[in-house]
């Protein structure tokens, strides 16, 4: 069971634990065009892997590839899409690869729309006030 944590607890333990990794894994159209976590203040920045190849949204067949390549098995890593979808997905690939924390970002980088149909002010990374930033 992949445990969903809230944004902003997720910005303490980046900010409190050195091995501690955000792993962003929209698209890089959403990366581009929606903003990015700023994690400069922690000293770090978001590892960018795409679950889904866009245009086509097909699975990227080279994510485990890319984040063994940059994360180890024991570091804790906190997965990031737009809404948690797409995070829990790769967090539950990242468990089965034997990543032994990971963790979905609740609501994740815009959450879900409100009334009037905009993401980015009901939850989420953004709507909890945690740094951003456009690429």
């Amino acid at each position: 069971m992949i445990e969903d944590v809230p944004p902003r607890q997720v910005w303490e333990a980046l900010m409190s634990h050195p091995d501690a990794v955000l792993c962003d894994v929209r698209t890089q159209a959403e990366w581009n065009f929606v903003g990015l976590p700023e994690l400069s203040e922690a000293g770090k920045q978001p590892l960018l892997i795409q679950w889904q190849l866009f245009p086509g949204m097909q699975p990227n067949p080279k994510f485990l590839e890319e984040l063994a390549a940059k994360v180890k098995h024991a570091a804790p890593v906190y997965f990031l899409c737009r809404t948690g979808g797409r995070s829990l997905a790769a967090a539950q690939a990242a468990q089965a690869a034997g990543y032994k924390h990971v963790f979905n970002v609740k609501d994740g980088f815009e959450g879900p729309l409100d009334a009037r149909g905009h993401r980015g002010a009901v939850a989420g990374w953004k709507a909890d006030g945690l740094p951003w930033r456009q690429k």
